[in-house]
């Protein structure tokens, strides 16, 4: 049901959208003299991501109703984003908004997320989605960080399960946007025992867990028990694919990086898009990580997510991924 699901490659995708400033290649926060501007939001990336790849995509978030919230939902435009359900909000609300530094070694990302307009989403903007329109439901974990976006998107669970339609789940765990610790362990926990698939690193399966050295346990567990599959992400080292009747692993593609944002929200869309134009799901993972090497070696993060040309030039040119 589930593979079958994403195979349809369309997705109603909820979650934030938000504007991104970044330095130049190499360029450190203190010697910039201009910046660039680009949509960034984990779940507006990876709907951009989909539809770059030839999927299609939907957005359900709230934008301020101000020239930000205008440029993000223009941008979701430009890439082919349903924006049907991208509501604005008006008074002191605003989008978030990224500073980040192209560079690697002491890499430093400044987000604003205070009075998001995001987490103004509520249970009247996810139940005006027709659900039984698209394929599945994808969401990250920043959506559960603050009401009334929390029980909103608890609320899009059921209805998309009403629908029949599975949930894909990145945790995406973001320290900076949680009231305490142990309220993100729990919400996070309970969002990932509701998912049909989920996908997070090592750390992230660590901290819902309690301990970093039994994330495995708790990814293979969930596995076994409410989900059909689950991706364990281990960064450089790859990453272990688990489901009721297999476990593999796979390598990535290095590349000369510029920074690390942006390659969780690549590696999803390229695994949604390459499962759904029916690539083997071994492949479609390896596809996933050649999308979220291309987007670390460029500026930004919407606007460095390949579409299908430049992904296949990549793996036709690229020595291969690491071994396992």
């Amino acid at each position: 049901m589930l593979l079958d699901a994403i195979a349809q490659n369309n997705f109603v995708v909820v979650g934030r959208a938000g504007i991104d400033f970044y330095t130049d290649a190499g360029v450190r926060a203190e010697d910039a003299e201009r910046v660039s501007v680009g949509l960034g939001g984990s779940a507006a990336n990876i709907a951009a991501g989909i539809c770059k790849l030839g999927g299609q995509a939907a957005l359900v978030t709230r934008v301020s109703d101000d020239s930000v919230g205008s440029y993000c939902t223009g941008q979701l435009k430009h890439y082919g984003v349903n924006t049907v359900h991208v509501t604005p909000v008006g008074g002191e609300y605003r989008n978030s908004l990224a500073f980040y530094e192209s560079v690697v070694d002491g890499h430093r990302n400044v987000i604003y997320r205070n009075g998001a307009a995001d987490f103004q989403m509520d249970a009247e903007d996810v139940s005006k989605v027709d659900y039984s329109a698209f394929g599945a439901l994808i969401t990250a974990g920043t959506v559960f960080a603050a009401e009334p976006s929390r029980s909103a998107s608890f609320k899009a669970f059921d209805l998309a399960k009403e629908s029949n339609l599975p949930i894909i789940f990145d945790v995406d765990y973001r320290p900076y946007s949680w009231p305490a610790a142990e309220v993100a362990a729990d919400v996070l926990s309970r969002a990932a025992a509701q998912s049909d698939m989920i996908v997070g690193n090592d750390e992230e399966f660590g901290f819902m867990a309690g301990s970093y050295d039994k994330g495995l346990d708790k990814a293979r567990d969930l596995a076994r028990t409410t989900a059909s599959l689950v991706i364990y992400k281990m960064g450089e080292h790859g990453a272990i694919t688990i489901s009721r009747d297999e476990e593999f692993r796979t390598g990535i593609y290095p590349v000369d990086a510029l920074k690390p944002n942006g390659a969780g929200d690549s590696f999803m869309s390229g695994l949604m898009t390459s499962i759904a134009d029916g690539h083997s799901l071994k492949d479609a993972v390896l596809r996933g990580s050649a999308c979220a090497s291309i987007v670390v070696a460029k500026p930004g993060c919407a606007p460095a997510m390949p579409n299908p040309s430049e992904l296949e030039a990549f793996l036709s040119s690229h020595p291969g991924p690491t071994s396992v």
